[in-house]
């Protein structure tokens, strides 16, 4: 699976002949191969370069290109610009937030065309998933859901959070996945008020939310998914902010869907949380977009003005944290449809109690 026809036909629109594209995400999705090299995609032709430890299995793996490896006479540069002289290419689209500024100033004095930043052209083609990425999102978002299942089974008092966190990643690895999306956040008790916490030897205790935030890779496409859940008894107050996070994010699935702008989605939301007197403890946006990263583009932010496009995978995930004492945070991933969007996520939302 590629993407190298719905690059070229975006060329235009971004005023360049050719894009080179060379960050890990980009090629993964330009070219549907995890390796390391150069993928140069101009309309009618494309270009894999790579050295001799992807060879092979480039060879192997990607179509629609002509595949090339760099040598002791051939090395990168060199074989770009014999792409790029040989097609007359004059104008290159970069991937500018992704290229170093060393990366920058070399090409600009080697490479014989014009460099233009034009990330945004794979970006926007990346924000909108087709039904083989979102396939991929939910077979990842399934192998998580099985890893929660048997945290249940796991988390006891005595238990520290590092530990409930080597069990998901163990869970996840044995159930299929490639890799962890991102280090899991596993924090209970007071540490829950920490929305990026870093799992810690506490103990959790009897009375204890932890809070997990976790995923996997599948096929090279991230799940994303938090949890909140009481061992023993939650007081009064914890359960009254768990079932505010819990109409917050329903109330911002409710008002997703294509063409809505992410700060509207993030302002459904927000306001539940406002409304019940927990604003000021809500910082953080509603969501994000997942895919071959695990934070992507457009978001669902007080800031974003994007419309959501057909095909977003965007995170719902609010929360409320308050300091030194507990955090609630319920995530789920959405597909963005007309007229609404698609939930993903299948794992249970009503707080759980072990």
């Amino acid at each position: 699976m590629n993407h190298f026809k719905q690059i070229a036909a975006k060329l235009n629109d971004y005023g360049v002949d050719a894009m080179m594209i060379t960050s890990e995400p980009g090629e993964f999705y330009a070219a549907g191969f995890h390796g390391e090299g150069i993928a140069l995609v101009a309309a009618g032709e494309t270009t894999y370069i790579t050295d001799s430890r992807y060879i092979e299995l480039a060879e192997k793996t990607i179509q629609d290109a002509t595949i090339l490896m760099v040598d002791k006479g051939r090395n990168y540069v060199t074989l770009v610009n014999d792409f790029l002289d040989r097609l007359g290419i004059k104008t290159l689209g970069i991937e500018e937030s992704y290229m170093t500024l060393g990366a920058y100033q070399s090409y600009t004095e080697s490479l014989h065309a014009k460099l233009v930043p034009a990330g945004k052209l794979v970006l926007e083609l990346r924000a909108a998933k087709d039904e083989h990425e979102i396939e991929c999102l939910v077979k990842a978002q399934r192998i998580s859901e099985k890893a929660l299942q048997e945290i249940f089974h796991f988390i006891k008092p005595g238990v520290t959070e590092r530990e409930v966190a080597a069990k998901l990643t163990y869970d996840m690895l044995r159930f299929g996945a490639e890799k962890n999306s991102f280090d899991p956040i596993v924090v209970a008790g007071p540490n829950g008020s920490l929305p990026h916490g870093i799992p810690g030897d506490r103990p959790i205790q009897s009375g204890d939310f932890v809070t997990m935030d976790f995923g996997c890779k599948w096929g090279g496409y991230c799940s994303d998914m938090t949890r909140t859940i009481a061992v023993g008894q939650p007081t009064e107050e914890m359960a009254k902010v768990y079932d505010l996070v819990l109409k917050a994010q329903l109330a911002g699935i409710a008002a997703s869907k294509a063409g809505v702008r992410g700060k509207d989605i993030d302002a459904a939301a927000r306001k539940v949380i406002e409304e019940g007197g927990y604003g000021a403890y809500f910082g953080h946006g509603y969501g994000h977009s997942v895919g071959i990263e695990i934070h992507e583009s457009p978001n669902a932010n007080t800031r974003d003005e994007t419309p959501m496009p057909v095909g977003a995978a965007v995170s719902a995930e609010p929360g409320i944290y308050l300091p030194g004492r507990f955090g609630v945070r319920i995530e789920d991933v959405v597909i963005m449809e007309e007229g609404g969007c698609r939930v993903i996520t299948e794992a249970p939302k009503e707080l759980i109690i072990l």
